[in-house]
């Protein structure tokens, strides 16, 4: 029955992440995501149900839109299957359990500003306030332990970020600053700061990759978003274990 409903929860995933891929890419252009209907960006075609189904139809019409031939980006197919794998992972992990309700809406969230950050460079506000009204009412029902952790790392995470981004002068952005509010609602105050350790440590690994295939890396900027987000997912999962080992080396 496990593999079943993991399976379930993958497919889920996919559905949700091909609406996830509308919603990161309309709200921060202030577009409706329920209008209008989903069209090639080139030749305005409305999509039919051939072009709409998550991951397959990008296989299937060889990553092209099937009006125009313009080339699709494997943005789509990446972050619905991102979502399905995040989903089937969730139930995987914590089975029918109350804190999947809160995993279902974490992983949700983080699809959502890894495809904004991607695409334009910003976390909205009218992404991240939603989540943190719906994950910081649902912490006080599910509580971490001790129950007020949540809250206390939320404010640690948002003091750390906006210290880092004053001290930086505009190296680090305002979305991350509230993007880690967010976060410490749901990890909580030792998981919120592994979270920032393993970002940065994957946001260099990045950074340094990016630089040797490009001459013009030093004056790009690199969203950092997607990975806040990954590390949020690996402290969200295996952070505790983590936290554990490390505090066994030392104490």
């Amino acid at each position: 029955m496990t593999v079943l409903w993991t399976s379930l929860f993958f497919v889920y995933g996919l559905v949700f992440g091909s609406f996830f891929n509308v919603v990161g890419l309309r709200v921060p252009k202030k577009q409706s995501i329920a209008s209008p209907p989903s069209h090639c960006t080139a030749c305005d075609r409305r999509l039919g149900m051939l072009d709409l189904v998550p991951v397959f139809s990008y296989l299937y019409l060889r990553g092209k839109c099937r009006g125009c031939g313009t080339k699709i980006s494997a943005i789509y197919p990446f972050m619905e299957w991102v979502t399905g794998v995040l989903f089937g992972l969730s139930y995987y992990l914590l089975g029918f359990s109350e804190e999947l309700i809160i995993a279902l809406l974490f992983m949700s969230m983080l699809v959502i500003i890894t495809v904004s950050d991607l695409a334009y460079m910003l976390i909205p506000n009218k992404v991240l306030l939603p989540f943190a009204m719906m994950l910081g009412v649902l912490r006080l029902f599910i509580p971490l332990a001790p129950w007020w952790d949540a809250f206390l790392g939320a404010a640690v995470g948002f003091c750390v970020l906006f210290l880092i981004m004053e001290l930086s002068k505009g190296g680090m952005g305002g979305g991350d600053v509230k993007l880690f509010f967010v976060l410490g609602l749901v990890l909580g105050t030792k998981q919120v700061l592994l979270t920032l350790f393993l970002a940065s440590v994957i946001g260099s690994i990045v950074g340094i990759l990016f630089l040797k295939k490009t001459k013009q890396g030093r004056k790009t900027p690199i969203p950092f978003g997607p990975s806040i987000a990954l590390a949020a997912v690996l402290s969200y999962f295996w952070g505790a274990d983590f936290v554990s080992w490390y505090s066994s080396l030392f104490f």
